[in-house]
C-alpha cells in the first residue's frame, strides 16, 4: 500500500469513528434515554422524542416534584434615621403610657416580667432589639397570638418610643443567693465560641461592647427557661426572624446540652 493510501485510510478511518461517535451521542441523547426516562414517567416514546428535541414542551421527561409550602415572611425591618434617632433621643416618658396601659401586664411597669419563664425582661434591653421584635410581630415575621394583635395598630414611632422606654429601666436586680453553676464549658463557647465547627463567640454579637448588628439583644438577666426555649426555636426553624439566619445557623451546630448551658451562663450574668 502506498503512503497516499494509508493516508486516505487513515483519514477515513478517523471520520467514521468520529462519525459514530457523533451518531451514538445524538442516539443517546435524543432517542434511547428519552424513550427510558419518558417509559418511567408514563410518556410514550414519541412524545419524549419530541420534547427531547424540543419539538413538544415539556423538559425534562420526568414531573418534577412540587411543593405546596407557603412562603414565609423574614424580617423586613428598616433602620430609618427617624427611627434610629427615636430610640436614641426619644423623651423619657414617651413610652410609658402605652408600656404601662399594654405591656406591663407580661412585661411589668419597669420591664421586669410577671413570668420570666414565659415572657423576657425588658428592662435594660437594647432599644433596637426591642423594636425589631415589636416590628417582626407586626409583619408576622415572628409569630406569637398575643404580640401581634398587641403590636398590629401600633406605629413604628410608637414601637421606638416603647422601646427606649424599656431600654431606660434598670435590669433585674443581682440576687445574692444564686449560685454560679455554668461550667468552663460554656465560658469558652460564650467567649470564644468553636472554629473548628464554624461557631462565632456569642460575645462577639451579644456583648453590650461588641459591634454586632444592631437589632442584636442583650442576654443577661434573662432566664434560663426563656433562653434555651428561644435557642431551640431557632435550631428547630420554628423562629425565623434572624436576619440572614444567624441564629438559625449558629443554634443549629449547637447540641441540647450546649444550648441548657449556655442558657444557665447567661442567666447567671450580670
Amino acid at each position: 500500500m502506498s503512503p497516499e493510501d494509508s493516508d486516505r485510510l487513515w483519514i477515513r478511518s478517523s471520520i467514521g469513528v468520529v462519525v459514530g461517535v457523533l451518531a451514538f451521542g445524538i442516539l443517546s441523547g435524543f432517542v434511547i434515554m428519552p424513550v427510558v426516562q419518558g417509559a418511567q414517567a408514563g410518556i410514550d416514546p414519541w412524545t419524549a422524542i419530541c420534547r427531547a428535541l424540543g419539538i413538544s414542551p415539556g423538559s425534562p421527561a420526568a414531573q418534577q416534584p412540587r411543593s405546596a409550602a407557603s412562603g414565609v415572611p423574614v424580617s423586613n425591618v428598616i433602620w430609618s434615621p427617624q427611627v434610629l434617632n427615636t430610640l436614641s433621643s426619644a423623651p423619657a416618658d414617651a413610652g410609658r403610657e402605652l408600656a404601662v396601659g399594654v405591656c406591663a401586664a407580661c412585661h411589668g411597669e419597669l420591664g421586669v416580667s410577671t413570668d420570666p419563664a414565659q415572657f423576657p425582661n425588658m428592662a435594660g434591653q437594647s432599644s433596637a432589639a426591642i423594636y425589631k421584635q415589636l416590628h417582626d410581630y407586626k409583619s408576622g415575621a415572628r409569630i406569637n397570638d398575643t404580640m401581634q394583635s398587641v403590636v398590629q395598630d401600633l406605629t413604628d414611632t410608637q414601637m421606638a418610643e416603647a422601646a427606649a422606654y424599656f431600654a431606660r429601666r434598670a435590669r433585674p436586680p443581682w440576687d445574692v443567693t444564686w449560685v454560679r453553676t455554668a461550667g468552663p464549658e460554656a465560658d469558652r463557647l460564650a467567649r470564644t465560641g468553636d472554629s473548628a465547627r464554624g461557631l462565632p463567640a456569642c460575645e462577639s454579637c451579644h456583648s453590650p461592647a461588641a459591634a454586632g448588628p444592631v437589632e442584636t439583644p442583650v442576654l443577661f438577666a434573662q432566664t434560663p427557661q426563656y433562653l434555651s426555649v428561644q435557642m431551640r426555636a431557632f435550631k428547630s426553624g420554628q423562629r425565623r426572624s434572624d436576619l440572614f439566619g444567624r441564629m438559625r445557623d449558629v443554634a443549629g451546630k449547637l447540641s441540647e446540652r450546649e444550648i441548657d448551658m449556655l442558657a444557665q451562663y447567661y442567666s447567671e450574668m450580670r
